[in-house]
């Protein structure tokens, strides 16, 4: 029963946070101009960039609840995240470019690491 529980947990975990990439993917095309505000101007094709990014997180949030890809798609995350890092960092340096609180800001920085520990979840058997 104890296990039972545990499994749908895990279960909930891995669709909840599937979720989160689906909607952030779907995001990058219903707002874009959100998402190229957060490029760090020395990256090269922002838009593409940022569409890139976009069907990656779709794909890749897609690609975990699958039980055969769920392994490679938590792979894809994690280098997603460490991708994606540098717009955290260039939100920090900018507080001025964004309307929230340069804590909150702050406060981004290590929640990648959560999530990136939260994808590597799903990279063991």
């Amino acid at each position: 029963m104890v296990s039972d529980r545990r499994g749908a947990w895990k279960t909930a975990g891995k669709w909840a946070f599937a979720a989160l990439f689906v909607a952030g993917g779907v995001g990058h095309f219903a707002a874009t101009d959100v998402y190229l505000k957060i490029m760090p101007p020395y990256l090269p094709w922002p838009r593409a960039l940022v569409l890139l990014s976009g069907v990656a997180e779709v794909a890749l949030g897609l690609l975990l609840v699958v039980p055969a890809t769920t392994r490679p798609a938590a792979w894809g995350l994690i280098a997603l995240l460490v991708a994606v890092f540098p717009a955290n960092v260039f939100m920090f340096q900018r507080p001025d470019l964004f309307r929230l609180p340069p804590a909150l800001l702050l406060m981004r920085l290590p929640l990648q690491g959560l999530l990136i520990l939260w994808a590597y979840a799903y990279t063991r058997r």
